[in-house]
This record gives structure tokens, C-alpha cells and sequence, in this order.
């Protein structure tokens, strides 16, 4: 039985649907299926709908809907999408890494803030699946989770000005892939060849919300072998054992 959400205004022009304050599997995959019925059931006055780990969102035009009104089909809705929460088959992808040295430049930070070897943070961090809880902060940002308290790491005290594409790092108990070269203050323990976004795909993100992921440690030739590949849009991440 799951506990009952709380839609609470936010400003005039939209409200929150707080599904409660635990991060878990269960708690998002409430949002992401409210997420999808609103804006499949095209309510009126919706202009957007942005989900989190624990809650979701909902822009409108007041002039076209009360916010009385807005919450009264909004909950007529959630009642029908948690029906069906359990019923969606998860994606899964394999998503290979070159940990370390150039590509991992906090790996060994990592390491020595739990008192591990290299290796240990390699092991510790591709044994187990990730759940992509949302996509932020820059477009195609996967957050993934939850890493092992073994692993889990505060972010930078100064971020970098860059992180390159593809790098993978761990902040707090999340962990993440750069779809593209950015600001960023998470520790870099590895990088993937993989592509993670591009404007012309449909949809342009390669992760979604509820897919899961597996990374794979990789070496450095095999690194640039799945480059190749990926540029010739011969490699497939969910097709990867």
C-alpha cells in the first residue's frame, strides 16, 4: 500500500506532488509513472512536469486552470498511474569504463578516504545494477543509485572548471556519467567511451528514468575499440552482457 502523496503549492504558477522524503526505487518510480500520466493525459493548463528522486513538479497557466482544479485531475490521474507502477519491464545497460590514471583522476582520493586500493573502488563500484533515479543537471545527466557506503564519497571542495565527456564520479551515495564537457565537482574515477546524448535522438538521452545500469571495467585498448565502435553506431549498451 503506498502512502498517500502531499500536493502542496509552489508560487502561482505550479505545485509539488511530494511522494514522501526517502530516496528509494519505489518512492521514484511513483513520480516518473505520475510524470507520464499527466503529461500523457494532457491536462489542461500543464506546460511542464519536472520529476526528482522524491517528487515531481507541475507547471501551469493559471489562466487556463485553477489550482484547485489542477490538483483535483491530477490526483484522478496518479490514482490510475499507480496502478500500473510494478507492470513497466526495466532497462538495463552495460556501460563499459576505463577506471583510473588519465580518465580517473580521483580514484585514488577515493581510495584513500576509506582506506581501499584502487582496484577495491573498482570491484566495490561495477558489482552492483544503478537505478537512473533522473536526468540533470546538464542535459543527458544520468543520477544513478545508490553506491556502496564503502565508496560513497563527498563531492570536491573546488569543482573543476572542466570535466571531460564520458567521466564517471561519485558524489555522496550517487553516482553519474558527464554526457559532455562541463563544470563539475564530483570525484572522476573513470570515464566511458560511450555517447550519452545527442539533440537528433529520440528521445535525445540515451538513459532514461527507472533504466538500470551496470558499469563494466574496461582497458585502455578496449577503450578506444568501443570508441570506434560508438562512432560508427555499431555499439549498443543495452544489448551488453
Amino acid at each position: 500500500m503506498y502512502s498517500e502523496a502531499r500536493y502542496v503549492p509552489f508560487g502561482d504558477k505550479a505545485l509539488i506532488v511530494r511522494f514522501g522524503s526517502t530516496i528509494s526505487p519505489q518512492v521514484n518510480r511513483r513520480v516518473h509513472a505520475l510524470d507520464k500520466a499527466i503529461l500523457s493525459a494532457n491536462l489542461l493548463g500543464v506546460r511542464e512536469c519536472v520529476p526528482t528522486y522524491c517528487s515531481l513538479l507541475v507547471s501551469y497557466d493559471p489562466a487556463q486552470v485553477s489550482y484547485k482544479k489542477l490538483v483535483s485531475e491530477a490526483k484522478k490521474v496518479q490514482k490510475l498511474s499507480e496502478a500500473h507502477v510494478s507492470e513497466e519491464k526495466a532497462r538495463r545497460a552495460v556501460i563499459p569504463v576505463a577506471y583510473g590514471g588519465d580518465f580517473g583522476p580521483d580514484i585514488s582520493r577515493v581510495a584513500q578516504y576509506h582506506g581501499l586500493r584502487e582496484s577495491e573502488v573498482i570491484r566495490i563500484h561495477s558489482e552492483r545494477d544503478y537505478m537512473v533515479y533522473m536526468i540533470g543537471f546538464i542535459a543527458g545527466f544520468p543520477y544513478l543509485g545508490e553506491v556502496a557506503d564503502e565508496i560513497a564519497t563527498p563531492r570536491l571542495e573546488t569543482p573543476r572548471i572542466r570535466v571531460p565527456e564520458g567521466s564517471v564520479g561519485i558524489a555522496e551515495k550517487q553516482t553519474g556519467i558527464y554526457p559532455r564537457e562541463a563544470p563539475g565537482g564530483w570525484q572522476i574515477i573513470g570515464r566511458t567511451p560511450i555517447k550519452l546524448f545527442d539533440p537528433s535522438w529520440q528521445p535525445p538521452a540515451l538513459l532514461q528514468p527507472s533504466d538500470f545500469v551496470r558499469f563494466k571495467p574496461i582497458s585502455i585498448d578496449e577503450f578506444r575499440q568501443i570508441h570506434a565502435a560508438v562512432s560508427k553506431g555499431s555499439f549498443d549498451p543495452f544489448t551488453q552482457e
